[in-house]
């Protein structure tokens, strides 16, 4: 498997981006290390381009008849391999070198199927997946979704835009039948792309948040409201655990909680991750109120009795510390092959771990191939919250080397078959003959 060719650009116009992309992409299927004649585009584009979405896939595919299959979504911003867009228009496109019978692009009129029913005798094994986070019963159709896979593992994220939420895809001969005049384009709903078990890959999640607290159970609520947390009011145990009050001046109680978040676990799941830090197990939801007559603390998620609860705050130092790790992980079964780049601008005892995490896990290791990546992170992470701009994407280079990359900041992750908040997932397709290892 070769390099997937990869482009990025910015510039105020549409066209004008696209045709930097074009430029980029072009002079890398040039090259002997880059695929020729990939088959399936990724394109993702910020928000300042969602109006102009159908013109600019249509410019994309006019211009590149190779590439039969597209799918990509909006971001407030988009990702390339050591860059990142925010609040800017532009787009980052990578065309994927997979044979056509690995892989199927999905949609709402053109849906997953299950096992060998896809057509073709194609049995998807996982799915990136993009959304609208207006979806009705959304969290459900995930889970759904992912139950149409051999592996249940999901990995994409939900569409972010401040003005029109779009999706791309286009299947097969360029047409999805049923799209009718959409064009590729649509909104609402989930569309992706399904991998079968031939296509190589290793997916990982960081968290971006650091407990506060202790996991507790929570003992009793209603709909959204934890009433209480270990036979505990909720708000009481809340306010002793960031130390604040309700009496008084309001502003230091009110900055304290805007601050704060919760993480949730299913009831009867274990939580996992180190000491001070989540693990995949466990969803990041926002506190959107409290309730002083009942005592309780509303949540974005629906909560229910049995589940555990640990109140968090988001944190800089634990963000880039787990995101090393995801990426330290994946370099302990594969090496890319380009040299890594120079180290990012780290505090030094964070550059020293990760340079030591790095070193033990290439050490007396066979060289193997990255052929491209796919970074989803969330919309509130991003540069500023890692210590300046591309600083996030900086990281993640360092550790996977020069390879190709696409992605965008979502308004909220895909892992597995849940959502996820304030993290990134972050997915490699492997060279050939390497499994996949979810």
């Amino acid at each position: 498997m070769k390099l997937f060719p990869n482009g990025h650009a910015t510039h105020p116009q549409w066209r004008m981006a696209a045709a930097l992309v074009l430029a980029q992409l072009r002079a890398q299927m040039a090259l002997p290390h880059y695929a020729a004649a990939p088959a399936l585009g990724l394109v993702y584009i910020t928000d300042h381009f969602a109006d102009e979405a159908e013109p600019l896939l249509d410019f994309l595919s006019a211009e590149l008849p190779e590439v039969t299959d597209w799918s990509g979504t909006v971001g407030v911003g988009v990702a390339a391999n050591n860059a990142e867009y925010f609040d800017e228009p532009a787009l980052s496109v990578m065309l994927l070198d997979l044979p056509a019978d690995r892989f199927r692009v999905f949609s709402g009129v053109a849906p997953l199927s299950r096992g060998g029913a896809a057509g073709g005798g194609f049995v998807p094994h996982t799915a990136l997946v993009h959304a609208d986070g207006d979806t009705p019963d959304l969290a459900e159709l995930i889970a759904e979704m992912s139950d149409r896979t051999e592996s249940g593992y999901l990995f994409g994220g939900i569409a972010a835009s401040r003005g029109r939420s779009v999706q791309f895809a286009v299947g097969g001969d360029g047409n999805i039948a049923g799209q009718g005049a959409a064009r590729g384009v649509f909104g609402g709903g989930l569309s992706g792309v399904a991998f079968s078990r031939d296509v190589g890959m290793l997916s990982r999640v960081t968290q971006g948040c650091q407990p506060v607290a202790p996991f507790a159970r929570i003992t009793r609520a209603q709909e959204n409201v934890v009433l209480e947390l270990d036979g505990e009011p909720a708000l009481d145990v809340l306010l002793r655990t960031l130390g604040i009050t309700l009496e008084g001046d309001p502003q230091p109680a009110l900055q304290a909680l805007r601050a704060t978040l919760a993480g949730l676990v299913d009831e009867g799941v274990q939580p996992t991750g180190r000491t001070g830090h989540f693990g995949t197990d466990v969803r990041v939801r926002h506190l959107i109120g409290l309730d002083p007559m009942r005592q309780g603390v509303a949540l974005a998620d629906k909560v229910e009795e049995g589940m555990q609860l640990a109140f968090c705050q988001r944190h800089a130092a634990a963000a880039r510390a787990d995101l090393m790790r995801i990426c330290a992980e994946i370099r302990e079964e594969l090496a890319p092959e380009a040299e890594p780049a120079a180290p990012p601008p780290l505090a030094g005892s964070e550059r020293a771990a990760l340079m030591q995490a790095l070193a033990h896990a290439t050490d007396g290791m066979p060289e193997r191939t990255i052929a491209g990546a796919i970074y989803v992170s969330c919309s509130g992470r991003g540069g500023p919250h890692f210590g300046g701009p591309g600083a996030e994407l900086q990281i993640v280079r360092h550790a996977l080397g020069d390879v190709p990359l696409v992605g965008f900041f979502a308004g909220g992750e895909i892992a597995h078959h849940r959502l996820y908040g304030y993290t990134g997932v972050l997915t490699v397709f492997t060279g050939d003959g390497l499994p996949a290892s979810l």
